[in-house]
């Protein structure tokens, strides 16, 4: 798959296959419309391209808004969109400028200058363009004067989409990571480098790896211990993540993202570690004793290491 970040000089040269969206997790919905483009493609040809935009358009239309939750960064996105299949991927910088143009200019300009639509697979409450004026009889009007089909996916697949992305959501929220899952099509992960952190770890026997996640906006799941996979430094192995603020140890509310990595001893600072969710263990509770907090992470590791198949 190719990403397309430079328009200047851009003009697509294939028959573009187009959808647009934000794409934010790329979850069964969207996979949804993505397998009905190469369903396309290969009843007329062409190449499939997913237009979507950074940053998320919220960020930019409701900037006073912080509770923004992204259930993918724009690296994790593009890379979701490889697996999906899609050959192009456009991402286009949202800004307040491009929020004020013409649906018709969006149309003249990007999807048939740019892109060269032949196909455009929309759903059919897609709003674009200055104020939202543009939609689906907007896109109806102008593939008659330049010469592109329209495929509208039907209201109930873009109201399960909607939906889906609801619950995924909720389900994180509440740490239920299998459930995200089912809605996603794959565990729920996040990737985070490897910082110095306070090396309680090593002296109780149990390193864990401390993470920062570098999109403030990337949603992390509710506190508490996960089973998790664990990708880092060409190792694939499992491990047990604590999400919280460590109350048994510290007295300070930032948020931790923690990770002990079952058997694996390489130094990893600075490096990026990549976690998939796979189950939740337990709530993250605050002991009366560093002997308890001991006592209850040895139960935790016997019981993630009895979960790998």
């Amino acid at each position: 798959m190719e990403i397309i970040t430079d328009f200047k000089d851009l003009h697509f040269e294939g028959q573009g296959i187009v959808t647009i969206g934000t794409f934010d997790g790329v979850h069964l919905g969207h996979q949804k419309i993505l397998k009905r483009l190469a369903e396309v493609k290969e009843k007329k040809g062409g190449k499939t391209i997913a237009f979507t935009f950074d940053p998320h358009p919220r960020k930019i239309l409701f900037p006073n808004q912080n509770d923004l939750q992204l259930l993918s960064d724009l690296n994790e996105k593009t890379e979701l969109l490889r697996k999906a299949g899609v050959d192009f991927t456009v991402v286009y910088p949202f800004t307040n400028e491009f929020s004020q143009i013409e649906p018709e200019k969006f149309i003249k300009e990007i999807l048939v200058e740019k892109l060269n639509t032949k196909i455009l697979v929309i759903g059919y409450d897609h709003k674009f363009g200055k104020n939202r004026s543009g939609n689906i009889e907007t896109f109806k009007n102008a593939s008659t004067l330049f010469g592109f089909e329209v495929e509208e996916i039907p209201a109930q697949e873009i109201n399960e989409i909607n939906i889906s992305s609801t619950k995924i959501r909720k389900a994180l929220f509440e740490g239920d990571v299998k459930t995200a899952a089912q809605f996603l099509g794959y565990n729920y992960f996040l990737s985070g480098l490897v910082v110095h952190g306070k090396k309680l770890g090593r002296t109780i026997g149990i390193p864990t790896a401390n993470l920062k996640v570098e999109n403030p906006d990337k949603l992390i799941p509710s506190k508490g211990v996960y089973f998790v996979k664990v990708e880092v430094n060409g190792f694939n192995g499992h491990g047990m993540m604590n999400i919280g603020t460590n109350p048994t140890t510290d007295n300070t509310p930032e948020l931790k993202l923690e990770v002990n990595i079952f058997n694996f001893e390489q130094d990893i600072y600075n490096k990026n570690v990549k976690i998939e969710f796979i189950e939740r263990v337990r709530d993250e509770k605050k002991f009366n004793s560093i002997e308890e907090l001991i006592e209850a992470i040895k139960n935790d590791e016997k019981f993630c290491k009895s979960l790998i198949k």
